[in-house]
């Protein structure tokens, strides 16, 4: 398949480039687009240069100002299916999503996954760096989406995972709203709905080395809030499903 990792970016100097580095290793098929809102630090200036350096892989979208990580994923799924990509990688740029992990997720879409999850919470999923409170807090959330929404998934909420394009296309992209940790539940929701078939490859997840985490309590509140409106909304106001996307 033609993949495509969208990493977006905000103040990533950092890390860029040695992710960058860590994806051609992994896998070196995939190109890159790098969705900058504005860092800045720079980040987009390194990530243009080690593209003309390497081969010309890496794609940049230039954002005046940060305007939040759904957004960004918007943007990059557009520029992907628009571009004829077949696998659209979600993947965070500061090196808590393990490059080494990208060919199980991508294999996993080439053996017939419509989504396929970079999981903490199936078996050989690990957090190593994590107080066990915050662990608790992050299983809670997510057995209270799967719960409410009946998803068949324990870690909605990760951000390390793969599209197949044909089911990313059926989303209308546009009505995808949330932010953050209710982005990600909300697009595996979407893709649930659609029935489409979700698989869990288990990674080991780890804290960031260097910078600072841009995820605020704000956004873990507004995606449980969110969570519970589409419970009502699906569940005992009987919306029907968006259609797809044409």
């Amino acid at each position: 398949m033609k993949p495509l990792v969208i990493l977006p970016t905000y103040n990533e100097a950092e890390n860029i480039l040695e992710v960058l580095e860590r994806i051609k290793q992994t896998l070196p098929q995939a190109d890159v687009l790098v969705v900058d809102d504005g860092s800045p630090d720079g980040t987009a200036d390194l990530a243009e240069g080690w593209g003309a350096d390497n081969g010309g892989h890496v794609n940049l979208l230039r954002r005046g100002a940060k305007a939040g990580l759904g957004s960004a994923y918007r943007a990059g799924f557009a520029y992907g299916l628009a571009n004829g990509y077949e696998a659209l990688i979600e993947m965070d740029s500061d090196l808590q999503h393990d490059p080494a992990a990208l060919p199980s997720l991508l294999n996993a879409v080439e053996s017939g996954a419509d989504l396929a999850i970079g999981s903490r919470y199936v078996p050989g999923g690990h957090i190593p760096d994590w107080p066990r409170y915050r662990e608790w807090l992050s299983r809670g959330g997510n057995r209270y989406a799967a719960l409410v929404l009946r998803l068949q998934v324990r870690d909605a909420t990760a951000g390390f995972r793969c599209f197949a394009a044909p089911m990313l296309s059926r989303i209308p992209l546009d009505l995808v709203t949330a932010d953050g940790y209710g982005f990600q539940i909300e697009m595996a929701y979407n893709v649930a709905r659609r029935g489409g078939r979700i698989v869990e490859v288990p990674i080991t997840f780890n804290d960031r080395e260097r910078g600072t985490s841009k995820m605020s309590s704000r956004i873990v509140v507004e995606a449980l809030l969110l969570v519970t409106w589409w419970a009502v909304r699906d569940r005992i106001l009987r919306r029907p499903i968006a259609p797809d996307a044409s």
